[in-house]
């Protein structure tokens, strides 16, 4: 495993206990290769982090956006916790060279899986909870995230383009979207997914890594098509 000081200069966190950020670095994939780590993994940090960032950042956004009403702000949280946004941070830090892995999950990309980088950093940010307290847990997480809070508008890869789209066609064709699975490729590690979104005698279709990103796309693309301005969903 990586020099975890090397990591611990790229949080700029540096941990009283460091076994700590050791698990919330283990991927439950390891269990299935090695006996000693069967019964361990980092799922319960990811699932601390996630609440201590929920508590963090809607605490933010009730400070800093004080004429924002209740579902703006709930909108904008989700937005800034989002995989993406998460699964970016990860990426700068550089967390996924550090993650403990079964060699299949290293083989079919787990690195760089998005899914893996964004729980990996809720699993971090529980560490640094428990190593330390919650203010510290907020300094932490506002200096790697208050930058998207602060420029959210630039970053349309965090947009929820489904409820915009039908938010849009509710509003002007009084129906909603449709989505329908095209095609399935690929082996089961590495499967892409064609989804096409039908609003009447319109139509987009979109291919990605997973069911839930290719309706996001074929939404935007729809979006896209039908001239909706969808930066006023901020």
């Amino acid at each position: 495993m990586k020099n975890l000081l090397d990591l611990e200069h790229k949080l700029n966190y540096y941990f009283n206990d460091r076994n700590l950020l050791k698990n919330a670095l283990l991927h439950k994939s390891l269990g299935n290769e090695r006996k000693e780590y069967k019964n361990q993994n980092n799922e319960r940090l990811e699932l601390l982090g996630d609440a201590v960032l929920d508590l963090i950042v809607a605490e933010y956004l009730y400070k800093n956006y004080k004429n924002a009403s209740e579902g703006t702000i709930a909108k904008l949280k989700a937005m800034i916790v989002s995989e993406p946004i998460l699964a970016k941070i990860s990426r700068q830090i550089g967390v996924g060279k550090f993650l403990m892995l079964s060699r299949g999950e290293v083989m079919s990309g787990g690195r760089n899986r998005e899914s893996i980088l964004a729980d990996s950093f809720e699993a971090i940010l529980g560490a640094v909870y428990m190593d330390s307290n919650l203010d510290d847990a907020r300094n932490f997480t506002l200096s790697h995230i208050k930058q998207y809070i602060d420029h959210i508008e630039e970053n349309e890869d965090i947009l929820d383009f489904k409820s915009i789209l039908q938010e849009y066609v509710q509003k002007e064709f009084r129906t909603v979207p449709t989505y329908e699975l095209i095609a399935e490729r690929g082996p089961d590690h590495m499967k892409e997914f064609e989804i096409q979104v039908i609003v009447g005698n319109y139509k987009e279709k979109a291919v990605a890594k997973n069911k839930k990103k290719a309706e996001q796309l074929s939404a935007k693309a729809l979006c896209i098509k039908l001239g909706v301005n969808y930066h006023e969903a901020l």
